[in-house]
């Protein structure tokens, strides 16, 4: 890591460590507004300090700037609003057979030895709408889910696009799907219990594994669990979270259109395919259990619930978890909210109990 970045990084965690002590006036009076209310539902108050911030420090404008500048701006942020690295036994590199070669990956490894047995793995994907995103980006999550959920986590970096799109990103994840199952044992982890999941666009890819594996019928091993993160299910549906959150919270429609036309490219989108809409699939049944995570104010939000109702309503044993006073992306703002903090935590221990095995008769 640079000098600059370490540097940036220390004084976003003075900050942090600052604010957090500061009265809730006081922080709703720095972001310059009144606690924010919409939908009946309170925004964080960390969180609405630090959207306020972010507009006025001028964020470039997808579509307008260069990628390369997005990408770095994206990167930077995300790596200050995660604070100090959680500890966990180590991390090491590795990469992961992909369809059109080796695919950059890291290994997190449990700091708690459990002596039944080895633990779960968790094969990770990064959101950032198909087009941002890496393994320095999500570090911060893939370290908590690993060190709170006591799992081992492989966070794979697929290929992105606008330079690599649909269904590259399909074919990556599909392709590490099949080497973590094959690799469990190899990475010191149970291979009767690996589970997939990311955030965002990472939770998309998820849902679209999980389904791939289900209509293998058996051929690949379906996952134990499937973790989703304010999951990208839907773009053919009308969503009312869709307008009621559409600018100022952090994720707005207009990027969101941005990056599903990077993602798609110049193909001719079939509404059919489940691999570009999970919710359009015909049979949800028999699909892994699934963690649903949702953020009240996500314009992602509703999308996410009613894909959990339809994995329900098919057999598919779900548990949705809405974090009402949320945004989306909070996953990667541990740093930044005291309360996206705590539902990471929550997340992780959601996660360790629904790998846990039942008891034995």
């Amino acid at each position: 890591m640079s000098s600059s970045r370490s540097l940036n990084r220390f004084q976003a965690g003075l900050a942090r460590r600052v604010m957090w002590h500061v009265p809730l006036q006081w922080r709703l009076r720095l972001a310059g507004r009144r606690p924010f209310h919409l939908d009946g539902l309170t925004l964080d108050p960390d969180l609405q300090l630090a959207l306020a911030v972010r507009a006025r420090s001028a964020p470039p404008v997808m579509g307008v700037v260069p990628l390369e500048v997005l990408r770095a701006r994206t990167h930077n942020d995300a790596l200050m609003a995660a604070g100090p690295p959680i500890p966990v036994a180590r991390v090491s590199p590795l990469t992961v057979p992909g369809p059109e070669g080796r695919l950059a990956a890291r290994h997190y490894i449990p700091p708690v030895v459990n002596r039944a047995g080895p633990r779960p793995l968790l094969l990770f994907f990064h959101g950032g709408g198909f087009v941002f995103g890496d393994l320095d980006t999500h570090d911060g999550m893939c370290r908590l889910l690993c060190r709170y959920a006591n799992v081992h986590v492989v966070s794979v970096a697929y290929r992105l696009a606008p330079e690599h799109p649909f269904p590259a990103a399909v074919e990556d994840v599909w392709a590490s799907w099949q080497w973590a199952v094959s690799s469990a044992s190899w990475l010191g982890a149970d291979p009767s219990r690996v589970a997939i999941g990311g955030d965002s666009a990472g939770a998309h890819l998820s849902t679209v594994v999980s389904q791939l594996a289900a209509a293998s019928d058996g051929a690949v091993p379906a996952p134990a669990l499937q973790m989703l993160l304010y999951p990208p299910i839907d773009r053919l549906g009308v969503y009312a979270s869709l307008e009621l959150f559409a600018e100022g919270l952090f994720l707005t429609k207009t990027e969101i259109d941005f990056f599903e036309q990077q993602y798609v490219g110049l193909i001719d989108d079939d509404p059919t395919d489940a691999r570009r809409h999970p919710l359009s699939a015909k049979d949800l049944s028999g699909l892994a259990p699934a963690l649903v995570v949702t953020g009240g104010f996500d314009p992602l939000r509703d999308e996410g619930e009613a894909y959990a109702a339809a994995l329900a309503e098919a057999g598919t044993p779900v548990v949705l978890r809405r974090f009402p006073n949320l945004i989306h992306a909070f996953a990667n703002m541990i740093g930044v909210s005291q309360a996206a903090r705590a539902a990471m935590i929550e997340v992780a221990h959601r996660v360790a109990v629904m790998l846990t095995p039942p008891p034995r008769a």
